[in-house]
């Protein structure tokens, strides 16, 4: 009966069932049961030989709720009082794994892997970025992916803002994981304030976190190729860039067959809109609208337009400028003293001295849909119109004054893995030979006691530059070994026998050629 109401009180008092020492509560110490056994001698409590061990066993174990196993011990610090002791124990000798849910193996929806076949197209790729970027003298830079949330949170209802992965840290501050790289890239050219030499031409390769609908190319994660240039305010600047983008391009395989850059300004929607006499507060607005035109029904553009106060005739008139595809065309629209037209007739003569002038397409409706472009925009598209948009940026002279900062010119671009891998996949242009590793030498000790002589070599061998993997068990057949040779991409596999070694030799195998030979262990390198 006392063990029954040792347990109901542990019920009532919720006693946690986890390996833990706690000091009683006065409700614990009111419990009758519990009182009379704190003031037992420890030493009686701890063996049970006192006449009142019955009462309520040193130590007991019983079951929980759900069947848990659990044990429950009390003591006195001392003969005369003192603090004691409850101590609630997990029963430690439960079987590992069982009653154990598996966790989820999959990464977060949107998320992705990179186990090493994928990491190494991924490194592959990367590094095609990194070459591009350092053959046109830009440097490399990062920042945190977690940064604070309004450096984001921009006006012109963009819908960048209802996509971020924003919360409040543990001290309360507001921080979000960036969507995109360059108010991060901005940030930084603000932290070098006067010190920074321009013109500066920068580059990054980094992760962005969007939380989207999900389709072929567009993921809530993905790394974006970011190149801006600070400090030139002509369009000079964005044919550097364009021209970077075709060489991408051409050095993966991609020709202009597959891949166009449609190209426009803002300058043109913001001289149809003074045209109409459209408030300047409505032009960030209208660019979000404009910038969904291929997405979305002619009858749904208007609706929107429309609710923004413009009038049937700046609609019109709009959709209109947005439907034209060539740089004379928009001049008769616009006039010839036009800013915009006077830049696109300069990039597009600049483009043809690049030699990517094929590459560039006009279309007066590309106008990005972040707020912070002001002048020349562009965008890579898939010539099959079967992928969303591959790369895209333009100019952005009035980013850093919105940040808080001297206006500076400024253009860049974006251009994220997914979309182009999803291309390169489909043009067959990824080489085989990511599909294996790419390991000079597997070095593989017959006997145990070769096995020092097998380190050796591989360290001298790794020292001369070679990538090695050196077979570490000693249980291994021949068969397994050039298995895994084949599976790592290894150009040879150096063999060490017992007669070979006591000749002073090794057997090489290559494996593109199939050919075996002897030769000393010098010679290998």
């Amino acid at each position: 009966r006392r063990v029954a109401s040792a347990l109901r009180f542990l019920k009532r008092a919720r006693v946690s069932m986890l390996a833990a020492t706690t000091t009683p509560s006065r409700s614990m110490l009111r419990a009758p049961t519990l009182r009379a056994l704190l003031r037992r001698p420890a030493a009686s409590v701890a063996s049970g030989t006192s006449p009142s061990s019955s009462v309520f066993p040193a130590s007991f174990a019983g079951t929980g709720r759900g069947g848990s196993r659990f044990r429950f011990r009390c003591a006195a610090a001392s003969e005369g009082g003192g603090r004691s002791v409850t101590t609630v124990d997990v029963d430690a000798k439960k079987p590992p794994g069982r009653g154990q849910q598996m966790i989820d193996l999959q990464p977060v929806k949107g998320t992705r892997d990179f186990p090493p076949d994928e990491m190494r197209t991924r490194t592959w790729l990367f590094q095609h970025f990194r070459d591009v970027a350092a053959s046109f003298g830009f440097e490399e830079w990062d920042a945190p992916v977690l940064e604070p949330e309004a450096l984001f949170t921009r006006k012109a209802g963009e819908e960048i803002t209802t996509q971020l992965y924003n919360f409040a840290d543990k001290a309360e501050r507001r921080v979000a994981l960036r969507p995109e790289l360059t108010p991060s890239f901005a940030r930084l050219i603000l932290q070098q304030g006067k010190a920074l030499a321009t013109p500066a031409k920068w580059f990054a390769i980094g992760q962005c976190w969007r939380y989207e609908r999900m389709t072929r190319g567009r993921r809530r994660e993905h790394y974006q190729w970011n190149m801006d240039i600070v400090g030139v305010s002509g369009v000079e600047a964005e044919a550097e860039l364009l021209s970077a983008i075709t060489t991408f391009f051409k050095k993966v395989g991609v020709t202009e067959k597959d891949v166009g850059i449609k190209v426009s300004s803002r300058k043109v929607l913001q001289a149809v809109l003074n045209k109409f006499h459209v408030p300047p507060e409505n032009f960030a607005n209208v660019c979000v609208v404009v910038d969904k035109i291929e997405k979305l029904q002619r009858e749904t553009i208007v609706d929107e337009l429309a609710g923004l106060g413009l009038t049937r005739d700046a609609i019109e008139g709009i959709l209109g400028a947005m439907e034209i595809r060539d740089i004379d065309t928009l001049e008769k629209l616009l006039g010839p003293d036009s800013d915009a037209v006077a830049d696109l007739k300069t990039l597009f003569e600049q483009a043809k001295a690049y030699g990517y002038y094929d590459w560039l397409v006009f279309d007066a409706s590309v106008v990005r849909g972040l707020a912070y472009y002001t002048g020349i925009v562009f965008e890579g598209f898939d010539r099959n119109g079967e992928l969303r948009a591959i790369c895209g940026g333009g100019r952005y002279d009035k980013l850093l004054g919105a940040l808080g900062g001297a206006e500076q010119p400024m253009v860049g671009f974006g251009f994220g893995d997914a979309v182009i891998m999803e291309l390169l996949n489909d043009k067959g242009l990824v080489p085989e030979t990511l599909k294996v590793g790419n390991v000079d030498d597997l070095v593989f000790p017959m006997s145990a006691s070769l096995r020092n002589q097998a380190i050796e070599i591989a360290q001298k061998l790794r020292n001369s530059g070679r990538s090695v993997d050196l077979v570490l068990e000693n249980d291994k057949k021949a068969k397994w070994v050039f298995k895994r040779a084949e599976r790592i991409g290894a150009k040879r596999v150096v063999l060490l026998g017992e007669k070979e070694w006591e000749n002073g030799l090794v057997r090489v195998k290559d494996l593109e050629t199939r050919e075996e030979t002897d030769v000393t262990p010098e010679q290998l390198c």
